[in-house]
């Protein structure tokens, strides 16, 4: 599962902000010179005089449209309404002080022709330099709530991500404990029976497959191969005290090693077909761990013999631990997989893992 990092201060602040809006009033002034420009070259008598007059003015713009992209942004948190009538009070500000340097530029150009000037002419300007700034600082304004609401997206998936990774967690150390509370009863179970090496044995397998186990990360997916032998650890421990009555049956096709699954996920089935199927049981009892390809899924199961008097009494419904492999594998695959347990024949049990099929 992958974590997103939001920037702390918006998107657009600091550096970023000012590439962006660098960039933006270039493009910006790109399109309004090459619109505007076959007016400007046929004025005066030097078509370059008028080239450089609008080079000049564009120049200014940009400067002029980085300053308003400044104060804009410092009006981000305030109303939409608000915002739009800065735009045009700002739009007018500036194309008052543009239209008579558009002005003093014709002038220029115009010489040694003397232009007199006309307040209908500067008029004009102004209402067309005051469309250019109101365009301008209206994308500016759209722009920035663009962004605001693309930084409270980012910010929201990221806190259900947490959200997810610690309910992911929580399922994970509920699990740790009831494992923990199974090993110790057999090591009980052995120091009664006398078993003192056996139970030391056992101690000392079970320190080891702590170490191991309670380091991996419950977000972390690990190959299938690598999840069958922290499996086979365990029944390694348990085998210490069901020696005599518990015989492990693993079938895992070679193509399907490198899938990748949750970590520890077939922990809590193998402890229940210890526990509910060898524990409960003066027979031997077969415990099957078994994956299969399904199209593009993954199948794995878990199959256990039960004596007559526990088969009496089973049924389809899910223990706690069993719930909460179910509820972490549909968390962990949003896009589809389940666990379904129960009888499938008078006396053995079955559960099944149904996932996507990914492979490392």
């Amino acid at each position: 599962m992958k974590h997103i990092t939001i920037p702390t201060d918006g998107f657009l602040d600091g550096n970023r902000f000012r590439v962006v809006t660098l960039r933006l009033a270039l493009i910006y002034a790109a399109a309004e010179f090459l619109i505007s420009s076959p007016i400007w070259l046929t004025i005066g008598n030097n078509p370059l005089k008028p080239l450089l007059g609008k080079l000049a003015l564009e120049a200014v713009f940009v400067l002029v449209a980085i300053l308003l992209a400044g104060l804009l942004s410092r009006m981000r948190r305030q109303s939409y309404g608000r915002q739009i009538a800065a735009c045009l009070l700002l739009s007018l500000v500036s194309s008052l002080g543009m239209s008579l340097l558009d002005a003093y530029l014709c002038s220029l150009i115009m010489l040694p022709v003397v232009v007199p000037f006309n307040i209908m002419d500067y008029a004009y300007a102004v209402c067309y330099r005051m469309s250019i700034f109101f365009g301008w600082s209206f994308l500016f304004v759209a722009l920035l709530n663009h962004m605001d609401v693309r930084d409270r997206d980012l910010k929201l998936i990221a806190s259900r991500e947490e959200a997810l990774a610690a309910q992911m967690r929580a399922l994970q150390y509920q699990i740790n404990p009831h494992f923990l509370f199974n090993t110790l009863n057999s090591i009980t179970g052995l120091v009664e029976e006398g078993a003192s090496e056996r139970a030391e044995r056992m101690i000392m397998s079970l320190s080891g497959f702590l170490r191991s186990t309670l380091q991996l990360d419950p977000l972390r997916e690990l190959r299938l191969a690598d999840e069958m032998a922290l499996q086979k650890e365990y029944l390694e421990i348990e085998k210490e005290r069901f020696s005599d009555r518990m015989r492990v049956r693993i079938d895992i096709p070679g193509e399907l090693e490198d899938a990748k699954v949750p970590s520890l996920i077939l922990q809590p089935l193998v402890e229940n077909a210890v526990k509910h199927g060898v524990g409960r049981s003066s027979s031997t009892v077969e415990i099957l761990i078994r994956a299969a390809r399904r199209g593009d899924r993954l199948n794995l199961i878990v199959e256990n013999d039960v004596a007559a008097a526990t088969a009496a009494g089973m049924t389809h419904g899910l223990g706690i631990g069993l719930a909460n492999v179910a509820h972490r594998v549909q968390t962990h695959f949003p896009e589809g997989a389940s666990l379904t347990a129960g009888p499938i024949e008078p006396r053995k049990f079955r559960a099944s893992l149904d996932m996507p099929l990914i492979l490392v």
